[in-house]
């Protein structure tokens, strides 16, 4: 079962593969990271747009709420667990998968929140769209918005901008059935494939 479910999402992620590309270069290089052991990662989740109709997160928020309170086998406590995980994801997980995606394919440098290091990767998220899980199909968040590498001291010296859209590779995890993990999962993503063009720029 588990096969046919993973089957299923490679078959959907390579439909929407093609096409305009998910993730590029638009300015700059990675050189200076030639000589770093460390670099700071920050997500920016702020202001961020939702869905195809392009809503809040106030308005996108309203809706979800909305479908849980009239799920009769959900309501108030459902609600309130998933809002405290949402809030959560958005302070502290986020930015952890994103380093976690950095780290799994680019090891020689260690990418970390809070780190006091001299360059920041920051990704400065634009829309998302969550996906959905319904048993044995799914499908995969989208993320829009622009990775900038930094000066930490100097966050105006932006030495490389790589530009996301609407970027969906696959990537699993144990919340995948809900919104923020679905988000969370592309976020991880998005650091296997930076770190995989910055291990080649860098070679």
């Amino acid at each position: 079962m588990k096969r046919l479910f993973l089957l299923m999402l490679t078959i959907m992620v390579t439909t929407v593969a093609f096409g305009q590309e998910r993730m590029s270069v638009v300015s700059g290089n990675f050189e200076v990271l030639k000589d770093q052991t460390e670099v700071n990662v920050e997500v920016q989740f702020e202001n961020v747009l939702f869905m195809k109709e392009n809503i809040t997160e106030t308005q996108y928020l309203e809706n979800r709420k909305k479908q849980v309170l009239e799920n009769p086998k959900r309501g108030e406590e459902a609600w309130k667990t998933w809002i405290a995980e949402w809030e959560k994801y958005k302070k502290e997980e986020y930015v952890q998968y994103f380093a976690n995606g950095l780290n799994k394919t680019y090891k020689e440098i260690s990418f970390k929140k809070d780190n006091a290091a001299k360059y920041t990767l920051l990704l400065d998220t634009k829309w998302v769209f969550p996906g959905w899980h319904a048993g044995l199909t799914a499908m995969t968040a989208e993320i829009s918005g622009t990775i900038k590498l930094v000066e930490t001291n100097n966050p105006s010296v932006v030495l490389a901008e790589v530009a996301l859209n609407k970027f969906d590779r696959f990537v699993h995890n144990d919340q995948f059935v809900m919104e923020y993990g679905r988000i969370a999962a592309a976020y991880e993503s998005v650091g296997r494939t930076l770190g995989k063009k910055m291990k080649k720029s860098l070679k």
